[in-house]
């Protein structure tokens, strides 16, 4: 099992890597939604730094959700889901291979840029901090639950939006508790409790996802 985990995730990386175009647009669409907030809400740096949690998590969650339909799509077009579904390896445990190559190329780069990009909203330096671990907990989050969605729209016309109306309410929980970590720190309060929520949420989704998400692909296939 170990060494189709390895193929199935090393596959996806290299194909990724092929069409780097595809994947660099969520990184670039991160940049310019967080970018373009100063522009539209002002450039009062009080209004600022309150808002940029917000508006930090926002555009992450929209960034994730812009590569969705990658997950899954190219596989179902060319066959390679078919294949999967008959290996004797569970396909949960093949779906969970492929969520961490996505949460890699689509989740990281986004966790690595937000503290960046805070500094132009005058984030103070001890809630950046507290802003990579909260992304960094609550992109997982964002890749299992999305793998669900992704999943039960293959093979539909207009997925894409269909998968935005599904998991949108399921991401509402990690947003809140991601944006209101960051919150507490800015008011003096403590993050534990936000943080501690988030963890729980990505452990119900490394149990639950995977295999409803191999659940939905089977239905698809057939």
């Amino acid at each position: 099992m170990t060494d189709a985990l390895r193929i199935v995730f090393v596959r996806d990386v290299l194909q990724a890597w092929r069409r780097r175009a595809d994947w660099l647009t969520t990184f670039f669409f991160f940049i310019i939604v967080v970018s373009l907030f100063p522009l539209g809400v002002g450039p009062e740096p009080a209004m600022l730094k309150v808002m940029a949690p917000g508006i930090l998590w926002v555009a992450a969650l929209l960034a994730s959700m812009l590569a969705l339909p990658r997950v899954f799509g190219s596989d179902f077009a060319d066959g390679v889901l078919e294949q999967l579904v008959l290996t004797p390896q569970p396909l949960s445990m093949l779906v969970l291979s492929k969520v961490v190559a996505h949460w890699l190329l689509t989740g990281l780069p986004l966790v690595l840029m937000a503290p960046v990009l805070g500094l132009q909203f005058g984030m103070d330096t001890d809630t950046l901090p507290v802003l990579f671990v909260s992304l960094l907990i609550g992109t997982p989050c964002l890749s299992l639950i999305g793998a669900v969605g992704a999943g039960l729209t293959l093979g539909v016309r207009g997925g894409g939006v269909l998968v935005a109306l599904l998991v949108l309410p399921l991401y509402i929980p990690v947003l809140i508790f991601g944006a209101g970590a960051v919150e507490a720190v800015a008011v003096g309060t403590g993050p534990g409790g936000h943080l501690s929520l988030m963890g729980a949420c990505l452990m119900i989704a490394l149990v639950v996802s995977p295999w409803a998400a191999s659940a939905a692909v089977r239905i698809a296939i057939e």
